[in-house]
């Protein structure tokens, strides 16, 4: 069996999902900030209980019979790692039961894939993460941004999505956690590891 087939096929057992994010009015709506988007749309989709914990907001849901525990640092993108690994150790979690949704500038707008580990991508939350877990082998959810034409990249991820962009965003981060649901239901086989074209619907 090839690599990517046996990961298709194995068992995904997620517990907690981490949105990477900046804090602070002036990051809102960024491009780094595609997570904490995606949040707002769990936050639509489910009736999630909050307090505080680990320098982050940290909450449950219930999906079907299961409930996931949801973590969004309240730190900057660079120490993401810091809450992550203080939630997995108090939760007594492996990497591989935590998933991040965020930001990836390696993937078109409107494109998104699901796969356990893999390149770092120079995301410096992932960075954060692997140096604060010792692993690289947590889940992403990765959110295409796009690489631009030209210009600096740090900019870019901190600049606000575009004009054109931006009346998108609010049904690519439907589809994203529809998506996300479908493989924490176990319906994986056909979503796992594949980039996924969102504008063009969800996929069969």
């Amino acid at each position: 069996m090839k690599r990517r087939d046996a990961l298709s096929s194995a068992k995904i057992d997620i517990k907690m999902l981490v949105f990477a994010g900046n804090p602070g009015n002036q990051y809102k709506e960024t491009r780094h900030n595609a997570g904490w988007l995606c949040l707002e749309t769990l936050e639509q989709r489910h009736s999630l209980s909050w307090s505080e914990k680990f320098n982050s907001r940290l909450g449950n849901f219930r999906l079907e019979s299961s409930q996931y525990r949801v973590l969004q640092p309240l730190c900057f993108m660079n120490k993401t790692g810091e809450p992550v690994r203080k939630a997995a150790d108090f939760f007594q979690l492996d990497p591989e039961e935590v998933l991040v949704i965020h930001d990836d500038l390696e993937l078109p707008f409107g494109t998104v894939q699901i796969r356990k580990g893999g390149g770092l991508g120079g995301h410096n939350g992932l960075r954060s993460m692997k140096q604060h877990l010792g692993s690289d082998a947590f889940y992403r959810l990765r959110f295409g941004i796009s690489r631009p034409s030209r210009g600096d990249v740090s900019s870019w991820v901190l600049s606000r999505f575009s004009v054109e962009e931006m009346p998108m965003m609010g049904i690519l981060t439907e589809r994203s956690i529809r998506v996300l649901e479908e493989i924490l239901k176990g319906n994986h086989n056909t979503l796992i590891n594949k980039k996924l074209n969102l504008l063009d619907g969800m996929p069969e």
